[in-house]
C-alpha cells in the first residue's frame, strides 16, 4: 500500500484542507500519517501544506522545504505559499509539485500524473465548492470549512493574494458534511474560514443565518465559530446572538481588533473603530451573559506610535479578553504595508513582550476567578501526562491522567483546581 505523511503548517482552515486531502487519499487506498517526516522514515508521497502569514513561519518552511527537496519522495507543496509565492518554492523545490489552495480536490489527479512521472503545477485560481468533493476523514475533532477568501483589503495580510476573493459553500453542503462528520464520531464541529464573519455575503446569506440552521440538527456535538472581523458583525450580530442559544454552541466568539489605535486601523484598512468594536463586545457580553472573547493583536505595525501602543494595552487591560494572539509586525510580499519605512525590530520586540506579559496577566487573574467551579468538560484530545479537553466557553482544560480512563469525545464534570495564563487545571468529580 502506498503511503503518504502530510505536513500541516498554519491555521485551523488549513488544517481543514490536510483534512480533505486525507480523506481523499484514503478512497484511493493510500495510508496516510500527520506529522513532520522523519529524514530515515518511508514514505511514497510528502505532502507539505504551507502557510505565509508571517514571516518567521515561512521562513522555517523554506527551510524545511529545501531539506526535503534533496530526500527522493515524491514532494507536493499545497496551501498559502503554494498559491502566493510558487517562486520561492520552485527555487529551493524546483522538481516539487504545486497544487494551490483552490485546487486540492485535483489531489487524486496529481497523484496520478507524479506516478507516471510527471511534473506537476494546478496553480489556476478556480472557484469551486470544495465540499461538494470532500471526503471527510474521521474524529472526535471535526474541522468543516465553510468558504474560502475573504472581501477585506488589510494593508498587512498576504493570505488574501493566497485565497482570493470571498467564496463561500453551500449550507447544503455544510450540513451534510457536519451529519457525515457526527456519524463518524465527531463531537466537536470547527466551523472555519478565512474570515468566517465573511459567510455568505456573496450568497444573499449570513453567518448568522447558518448557525440558526445548524442549531435545527439533531445529535448531540459542539460548535465553535471561527474567526470573524469585526467590521462585518453589525450585519447579523442579533441573528448570531440569537444562535446562541442552542447550547451546542460554545459561548465563544474570535474578534482580531488587531489594534486599540483608531488611527493604526485607519492605516491598516481595517474597516471598524475602537468604539465600534466595544459596542459589539459590550453587546454580546450582554446577551450571552460569560461569553469568552478571544482577539488578534499586531505590535509594530509601521505606523504605530508609542501612545498608539499605548492604546492598545489599554484595550487589553479595560476589554480583558479570554486570550490574546499577539503578533510582532512582519512585512509580506504584495501587500502595502510593505513598502512603508519599518519601526526598529528592538523596539518591537519589546512591545510584543509587554504585551505579551499584560495579556498573560489578564487571562491569568481572569481564569484563576474560576477556582473552586465545577465545569462540564468535552474532552478532545490527549497526551502523555493528560486529558485535555474545552467547557462551555471553549477554554482549555488540563485534567492529570493519573488512574483515570476516559476517552476522547467523553463529556465529564470536572472541579477547577488551578490554572496557568493559558489552561484551566481540573479534577474529574
Amino acid at each position: 500500500m502506498a503511503h503518504a505523511i502530510i505536513e500541516t503548517y498554519g491555521c485551523t482552515l488549513n488544517q481543514s484542507d490536510s483534512d480533505m486531502i486525507e480523506g481523499a487519499l484514503h478512497a484511493e487506498g493510500i495510508d496516510t500519517e500527520r506529522g513532520r517526516y522523519k529524514e530515515d522514515g518511508e514514505s511514497d508521497y510528502v505532502i507539505v501544506n504551507t502557510c505565509t502569514v508571517k514571516t518567521p513561519t515561512e521562513r522555517r518552511i523554506i527551510d524545511r522545504l529545501r531539506k526535503l527537496s534533496h530526500l527522493g519522495n515524491k514532494l507536493i507543496i499545497t496551501g498559502c505559499m503554494a498559491s502566493a509565492n510558487r517562486d520561492k518554492i520552485t527555487e529551493v523545490a524546483p522538481r516539487a509539485s504545486i497544487i494551490s489552495t483552490s485546487n486540492i480536490h485535483m489531489i487524486r489527479d496529481a497523484l496520478a500524473e507524479i506516478s507516471a512521472g510527471n511534473d506537476v503545477s494546478y496553480t489556476r485560481y478556480s472557484r469551486i465548492d470544495k465540499l461538494g468533493s470532500a471526503r471527510m476523514f474521521g474524529g472526535v475533532v471535526a474541522r468543516i470549512p465553510i468558504s474560502e477568501g475573504c472581501l477585506s483589503s488589510c494593508n498587512f495580510c498576504e493570505t488574501k493574494f493566497a485565497r482570493g476573493p470571498l467564496n463561500s459553500f453551500d449550507e447544503r453542503l455544510i450540513l451534510k458534511a457536519m451529519e457525515i462528520a457526527v456519524e463518524k464520531g465527531a463531537k466537536e464541529i470547527e466551523l472555519t474560514s478565512q474570515d468566517v464573519g465573511a459567510y455568505g455575503i456573496d450568497r444573499g446569506t449570513n453567518i448568522g443565518e447558518l448557525v440558526s440552521m445548524i442549531a435545527d440538527m439533531e445529535g448531540d456535538f459542539r460548535v465553535r465559530i471561527g474567526m470573524l472581523n469585526p467590521e462585518h458583525l453589525n450585519k447579523y450580530i442579533d441573528t448570531l446572538v440569537s444562535a446562541y442559544s442552542d447550547r451546542r454552541i460554545y459561548r465563544f466568539i474570535h474578534l482580531p481588533v488587531q489594534s486599540g489605535s483608531d488611527m493604526v486601523l485607519h492605516d491598516m484598512d481595517r474597516r471598524y473603530d475602537i468604539s465600534c468594536i466595544l459596542d459589539h463586545i459590550h453587546f454580546l457580553r450582554k446577551k450571552i451573559p460569560g461569553i469568552s472573547i478571544e482577539t488578534d493583536m499586531i505590535v509594530g505595525y509601521p505606523t504605530e506610535s508609542h501612545e498608539d501602543f499605548e492604546d492598545s494595552i489599554d484595550f487589553i487591560e479595560h476589554e480583558r479578553p479570554a486570550f490574546t494572539n499577539v503578533s510582532r509586525f512582519g512585512a509580506r510580499p504584495h501587500t502595502k504595508a510593505s513598502g512603508l519605512p519599518r519601526i526598529s525590530d528592538r523596539i518591537i520586540k519589546e512591545r510584543s513582550s509587554e504585551m505579551s506579559r499584560v495579556a498573560r496577566a489578564v487571562q491569568h487573574q481572569d481564569m484563576s476567578k474560576l477556582m473552586g467551579t465545577t465545569e462540564s468538560i468535552l474532552i478532545t484530545e490527549s497526551n502523555k501526562r493528560s486529558f485535555v479537553g474545552r467547557d462551555d466557553y471553549y477554554r482549555p482544560v488540563a485534567i492529570s491522567k493519573g488512574y483515570l480512563s476516559l476517552k476522547e469525545g467523553e463529556r465529564i464534570d470536572a472541579k477547577i483546581v488551578g490554572n496557568t495564563s493559558v489552561c484551566l487545571l481540573g479534577e474529574f468529580t
